[in-house]
């Protein structure tokens, strides 16, 4: 039978960065026709082991087979070729190009020596029929949400005909709707017999989509189940080596007066339309809405990275333009962005560089010369409070776990020392453990008397951390609650009032 068939084994895989050893004699076994959850906190190793398998990185040890033949691919190309496709979980995509160019790049469809345009929008659209996806093979990618973007990513896997397809965090910047969608492309991939691999750390979805799951902890192999024996609390347990119990930290802040004022904003070149709110200082004001909705627009807008047409911000009684990034910095806003990769890191750089790359007025010596024990000082401060998984702070900010990616970020704002903390999705890709340390954070700088504005697409984070909930729709502002006696289905009411 095809469920029997194992499509992959991976065994005693063994990767070491310097300083590190990021896989210690992991195996794992998919079989044809089954979502194999792979699981376990920021820094476990699961993203290295699939780079790994998909030619990315180099294995030091161990031995891959595919279909009981021996494999070792040295680029990503070699492994698409021979039926191995990823969903990355951080995007990298050409935003200039359309939406069509990314699916089929390095295998445009020829005639006569030329790009056949005709060829490739028939095979795209032939490919989002198929998967029930509603994107124009024309539009520029750099133009659709970031969740539309993560859908056209699926869609290229697919395109694949792949035996084996790895998808790392795949639902982190999807709305719920989308979600469900892919859920249905998963198990037609399973009918087709395809081994899917499912990295997420989100627990009532692993529990609802897979068959087998798999935990690491600290780049070893833990335990591999059935999903049907393993409750949430077992997992956690194995992925964090303790009980976890309370999913939120309690609220101890108390806001006081009103600090940050937004009062009709509206967007120059997006949908947002006069926007007011007000937030206090030692509050936690969440921002909620589907996608689209005008979540992200509207924190970019009040740090000065999108043009406004209208509208005003207060702080304090203070005017603040925040015409750009400089200015809202100098007038204490910070800005923690959704795409890690693309707004957030600083790649080709070291942690303490990434770290203290906003605040280095900090470190000036005599007015003229950088103290690199200042830098050090701060750097490791925030590596020590964040728990941050590093060999050292020389090492490459890419070459992290995105959730100690995110770490480092969070880090570099809190040393602008600001006294508005804007926060777009900023447990995205973040394990159990790593997002309680956020969450706790967050609540040390509400406790502080600091201003927190968060945007998040999970309900149950808005309400575990918030005080306030203001619900977005169409741009708009639908409404506002209370965190502490609303209900997810009130929200989701609100967010659908302008759609």
């Amino acid at each position: 039978m095809a469920q029997q068939e194992v499509l992959l084994k991976m065994v005693d895989i063994t990767k070491t960065f310097p300083g590190v050893k990021a896989l210690d004699h992991v195996s794992l076994e998919v079989e044809a026709g089954t979502v194999h959850a792979l699981m376990g906190e920021n820094g476990a190793g699961k993203s290295t082991l699939m780079k790994c398998l998909f030619g990315i990185y180099n294995k030091d040890e161990g031995h891959i087979y595919l279909q009981g033949r021996e494999i070792d691919f040295k680029s990503s190309k070699e492994a698409l070729d021979n039926g191995v496709a990823m969903v990355h979980q951080e995007l990298n995509q050409a935003l200039k190009r359309s939406v069509m160019d990314n699916l089929w790049l390095g295998r445009y469809p020829t005639k006569l020596g030329l790009v056949d345009e005709k060829k490739m929008f028939k095979d795209t659209m032939a490919v989002f029929q198929e998967l029930g996806i509603d994107v124009d093979p024309h539009q520029i990618m750099g133009s659709m949400p970031v969740s539309q973007r993560q859908m056209v990513e699926i869609a290229k896997a697919v395109s694949y005909h792949s035996k084996v397809i790895v998808f790392d965090e795949p639902t982190s910047s999807l709305t719920e709707e989308e979600v469900e969608h892919l859920f249905r492309i998963i198990n037609m991939l399973r009918q087709r017999g395809v081994g899917i691999i499912y990295i997420s750390h989100k627990m009532a979805e692993i529990k609802r989509i897979s068959d087998t799951i798999t935990v690491m902890r600290d780049g070893k192999w833990v335990a591999t189940r059935p999903a049907s024996e393993l409750e949430m609390a077992d997992i956690i347990r194995l992925m964090v080596g303790r009980e976890l119990t309370n999913q939120f930290p309690p609220k101890t802040n108390k806001p006081g007066a009103v600090s940050l004022k937004v009062e009709h904003l509206t967007g120059m070149y997006n949908q947002l339309r006069d926007v007011s709110f007000e937030a206090r200082r030692g509050e936690v004001l969440g921002l909620a809405g589907l996608d689209s909705s005008g979540r992200t627009e509207t924190l970019e807008s009040i740090f000065g990275i999108r043009t406004r047409k209208e509208g005003t911000i207060t702080l304090d009684g203070k005017p603040c333009l925040n015409r750009n990034a400089g200015e809202s910095i100098k007038n204490g806003f910070a800005l923690l962005t959704e795409e890690r990769r693309a707004t957030g890191i600083f790649g080709v750089l070291n942690i303490r560089d990434n770290t203290v790359i906003s605040s280095l007025d900090r470190h000036l010596k005599g007015g003229m010369f950088l103290s690199e024990k200042s830098q050090r000082e701060d750097t490791q401060r925030y590596i020590d409070a964040m728990h941050t998984k590093t060999p050292s702070q020389e090492t490459k900010i890419r070459s992290l776990s995105g959730g100690n990616q995110q770490k480092v970020i969070i880090g570099r704002w809190l040393l602008t020392a600001p006294e508005v903390l804007l926060l777009d999705e900023p447990t995205r890709g973040i394990d159990v453990g790593a997002k309680y340390e956020i969450y706790q954070l967050i609540l040390d700088l509400a406790n502080n008397g600091k201003t927190v504005v968060m945007v998040s697409s999970e309900m149950p984070e808005l309400l575990g951390v918030c005080d306030r909930i203001v619900v977005m729709s169409g741009g708009r502002v639908a409404g506002e609650v209370d965190a502490r006696n609303t209900s997810q289905e009130a929200i989701m009411t609100l967010a659908a009032k302008y759609v």
